[in-house]
This record gives structure tokens, C-alpha cells and sequence, in this order.
């Protein structure tokens, strides 16, 4: 029997600058990571969501509903903005995620997504400003 493609809705997130953060502030960015993927989960599975992937500072989620994606995105941009940030040190003024949410077809496959509509989502996402 061969996979069958079917509708989700993908949220892709990426904290923008981690790069230079990392390489003068690793402790402070340990520390700050932590909350943020607290925050994404919390708000990823609050919305009946599924992480299927991380990698660094990004999550990649898949939704069955497409309000709930919305929902999951608005919740932890709204939760990311109301943390201190700046109790993590300087260079921590804010903590800026950008996200992206695409709705496509993908074959699901060994806990992973496959198709172009993972595609469009990172493009989304790589396109965004966090915030």
C-alpha cells in the first residue's frame, strides 16, 4: 500500500540572530533556549499540534486544523513577547521567532512529513520577521 498525501498545516519557527548569540553569549542562550522551547511546545500541543522535528533554535510542527496552527502561532508569539528577556543578559533584549504556516498536501512517513507544501512552509518562514 503506498502513503497517501493528505492536508496539514505546518508551522515552521526559527529564532532570528541566534547565530551571533551563540557565538558571544552561549550560557545566556542556553538559558533563554529553554524558555523559548518551553513556550512552543506548550503552545504547539495547547493547539493539538505535533512536533515532528527540531533542529537547534527551530521547531517544525504539523496541525490537522488549520485554525489551531494559527492559534498555536498567535499564542506563543504573544507568550515569547511577555517574557523578560533581558534577566538573560545583554545582547537579550527580546527574543524575536519568526514563523511561517503553509497548508498543503504531505505524506506522512516514519514520524516525518514529506512534499512540497514543507517547502513553501520553510520559504514562508525564512521570509518572515520574528515578532
Amino acid at each position: 500500500m503506498e502513503p497517501v498525501a493528505e492536508a496539514y498545516t505546518f508551522l515552521f519557527t526559527d529564532v532570528e540572530g541566534s547565530a551571533a548569540r551563540w557565538e558571544t553569549r552561549p550560557d545566556a542562550m542556553a538559558a533563554a533556549l529553554l524558555r523559548h522551547d518551553q513556550i512552543l511546545r506548550s503552545a504547539i500541543q495547547g493547539h493539538s499540534g505535533h512536533v515532528f522535528k527540531t533542529g537547534g533554535d527551530s521547531f517544525c510542527a504539523a496541525f490537522r486544523d488549520p485554525h489551531e496552527a494559527l492559534a498555536a502561532a498567535l499564542a506563543a508569539q504573544r507568550d515569547l513577547a511577555a517574557v523578560r528577556w533581558q534577566a538573560f543578559g545583554a545582547g537579550f533584549e527580546d527574543l524575536r521567532v519568526r514563523m511561517g504556516l503553509h497548508t498543503g498536501t504531505a505524506e506522512a512517513r516514519g514520524g516525518d512529513y514529506f512534499g512540497p507544501a514543507l517547502n513553501r512552509t520553510a520559504r514562508l518562514m525564512g521570509a518572515g520577521h520574528g515578532g
